[in-house]
């Protein structure tokens, strides 16, 4: 457990209860319209740059009700978790792993920054922003992709908190 989230005085099984919101991320981040309809390239970063677009706008969307923010922390760790556990089945030994991890978390850092200010600042700027740091297919326009991610944030900001909670999202 973090050090934040121990100073928060969450405990495992606060933090298991946002394991369905972190299963839910990912399996938003798989549906197949990403990559054949947005041109996400579908190779092993690919997948992580979808996971890691969904799991910010998550993330945004927590910032905006103080009730959400230590559930935000959980999430985070679960995807820590996550990538901790695909580095190892990957081959990645011990004694590096949490440098790689490190880096993951400062490319989600900066990737939510980038996709908030994005959100913010509408769509050209948003697909601007999904240029940079997503992997896509040759000659994709990120534009549908920004379109989609939006109409996705836009219809989590709708969402009630319970139901973030709850992993009740998407479609």
């Amino acid at each position: 457990m973090s050090l934040l989230a121990r100073l928060l005085g969450q405990t495992r099984d606060d933090r298991d209860a946002a394991r369905p919101l972190w299963h839910r991320v990912v399996e938003i981040a798989r549906e197949k319209e990403w990559y054949a309809d947005c041109g996400v390239a579908d190779t092993v970063a690919g997948r992580f740059d979808m996971i890691t677009l969904v799991l910010s706008i998550v993330l945004v969307r927590m910032e905006r009700d103080p009730g959400l923010i230590p559930a935000s922390v959980w999430l985070t760790e679960l995807f820590v978790e996550d990538m901790d556990g695909q580095l190892r089945e990957s081959g990645v030994g011990d004694l590096v792993v949490g440098k790689h991890v490190g880096k993951l978390m400062s490319t989600l850092g900066g990737r939510l920054g980038a996709y908030r200010d994005g959100l913010e600042a509408g769509e050209d700027a948003f697909a601007a922003a999904l240029a940079r740091n997503m992997t896509l297919t040759e000659g994709t326009d990120a534009l549908p992709l920004a379109r989609r991610a939006r109409a996705f944030a836009a219809g989590l900001a709708l969402a009630p908190a319970d139901r973030v909670l709850a992993a009740e999202i998407g479609r």
